[in-house]
């Protein structure tokens, strides 16, 4: 089993990763591989319909997008997947948006091979906005048909500065039970 976590976060070692890492601590505590990749602050190109994916039909976007190809491929191989970004606007970040464009057209025209597997929303807001967002990350997780777990509460932090989630005590624990959640789930899928 694997889980593999996108920080969608332009900011290196931010709040998002913060709470990405709180869920992945609880998972690799089991023994679950997990990793995580950041795909915040990194090239990327949205979805240009170029329908060469949907002609194709191989998973990948056919425009320059080396890095969102070899997410994407991860995600094709990963048991589960979180996918976190903090809130820009009152929605994901840009690069967030991108995957979850390039992905959820590619991978439906392949066949939608994420289907049945666990998608998990991460959220870090200052103030407003979290809601939208997390919604946005689990309209991707529907379409796809993939398994979404709850938590204690939905899985937002709260913080402005660098590190200020650590400081949401609410938040860190519905982190934590996330993770546990997810484990409990992938446990039941792999028996």
């Amino acid at each position: 089993m694997n889980v593999l976590a996108i920080n969608g976060s332009p900011r290196k070692n931010g709040n998002t990763e913060y709470l990405l890492k709180e869920v992945l601590s609880v998972i690799e505590k089991e023994g679950i591989k997990c990793e995580l990749i950041r795909i915040g602050a990194k090239k990327v190109n949205g979805c240009t319909a170029c329908m060469k994916c949907k002609k194709e039909k191989d998973g990948r976007c056919h425009i320059k997008n080396d890095l969102l190809n070899e997410v994407i491929e991860k995600m094709v191989k990963a048991d589960a997947i979180i996918i976190g970004s903090p809130v820009y606007f009152t929605d994901v970040t840009a690069e967030t948006k991108a995957l979850l464009d390039v992905a959820g057209y590619s991978l439906r025209a392949a066949g939608n091979p994420l289907r049945r597997k666990i998608g998990a929303a991460v959220v870090a807001v200052r103030r407003e906005g979290g809601i939208h967002t997390f919604d946005t990350i689990n309209h991707f997780f529907q379409i796809n048909e993939m398994i979404i777990p709850g938590s204690s509460y939905w899985n937002i932090g709260i913080g402005g500065d660098k590190g200020d989630v650590a400081n949401d005590a609410e938040g860190i624990k519905t982190m934590r039970t996330l993770g546990a959640n997810i484990v409990w789930l992938l446990k039941k899928l792999n028996q």
